[in-house]
């Protein structure tokens, strides 16, 4: 890549973010026990209470048992730890990103 490819870094991430995040997801899930461990009890929780699909991607009133309660709040629990993950891991590639954009255009 063109030394001039690199100075419109900003431009190029913004382009790039969705699969940046994809990817982020994606190697969390082949490697990180603990995410993959999240990331399974999620889906499980979404397959075994429909409530919850209802709840996040619908509108309108619903009622939930003492049980469906505790599968939404362990369900958000898991969806706010694995998110965490994630910007994390965004995090600390930007830091790699970053080095290797002053890097390109010798400022280290």
């Amino acid at each position: 890549m063109a030394k001039d490819d690199y100075y419109n870094l900003a431009e190029r991430l913004d382009h790039l973010f969705e699969e940046i995040d994809s990817n982020t997801c994606t190697d969390l899930r082949d490697n990180d026990v603990e995410y993959t461990k999240m990331w399974r009890e999620s889906n499980k929780l979404l397959d075994d209470f429909t409530i919850i699909k209802q709840i996040t991607e619908t509108e309108g009133e619903v009622s939930l048992t003492a049980e469906e309660h505790r599968a939404l709040a362990r369900y958000l629990s898991l969806k706010n730890s694995m998110e965490n993950m994630e910007r994390k891991q965004i995090y600390f590639r930007g830091h790699t990103d970053g080095f290797a954009y002053l890097k390109m255009i010798g400022a280290i």
